[in-house]
């Protein structure tokens, strides 16, 4: 991951940002509440089959119980801070998404999930993700999940909670942010 600050030759208003990444497709792009620029390089292929299956997982549940909306990681948040995020997964509480009009929906969203997961890839800083999980706490969500495949951890962060380090888990409930909702992690730890 990389950091650019572009203050100030360049004002990355939500207008611009929106531009810059329609300009690069392929780049996985971020901005901080700073107005820092983050390019984050693409998922290896482990990465990508381990983040497949958590939103398979997320998204199955949510067809089932039809109480939200689920996004994968090509979705971005425009956080109550200013920062865009993109988490690998997140999930919107059906009367919050329909609160949003049809052209806030079109752009990143002015919201912070309810539910986030990030899954840390081999190039990941752990100290970094997770000050981004924070944020995402701090932003309104209600719980996030940060997922160390290769420790084997789940961090749990719920909103008014301290963080929670989970070792080695066979499955995690969400209740009740999600009722019902309880992620396998036998493929992840595979």
């Amino acid at each position: 991951m990389i950091a650019l600050n572009l203050r100030p030759t360049l004002q990355l208003t939500d207008d611009v940002f929106e531009q810059l990444c329609r300009q690069n497709p392929d780049l996985r792009l971020e901005r901080s509440a700073q107005g820092e620029l983050i390019a984050m390089p693409p998922a290896g292929s482990e990465t990508g089959y381990r983040n497949v299956d958590l939103l398979g997982q997320l998204w199955q549940w949510n067809r089932q119980m039809q109480l939200g909306v689920v996004f994968d990681s090509s979705a971005g948040f425009t956080l109550p801070n200013g920062a865009i995020r993109c988490p690998d997964a997140a999930w919107v509480a059906k009367s919050r998404w329909e609160r949003l009009t049809p052209e806030q929906r079109r752009k990143f969203a002015p919201l912070c999930p309810d539910f986030v997961v990030e899954l840390k890839s081999p190039t990941d800083d752990l100290a970094t993700l997770q000050a981004k999980l924070q944020e995402y706490i701090d932003n309104g969500a209600q719980l996030a999940w940060l997922i160390d495949p290769e420790a084997q951890q789940v961090y749990s962060y719920c909103a008014g909670q301290t963080v929670q380090r989970i070792d080695h888990p066979e499955v995690l409930c969400a209740d009740p942010v999600l009722p019902n909702f309880v992620m396998d992690f036998a493929l992840i730890w595979s």
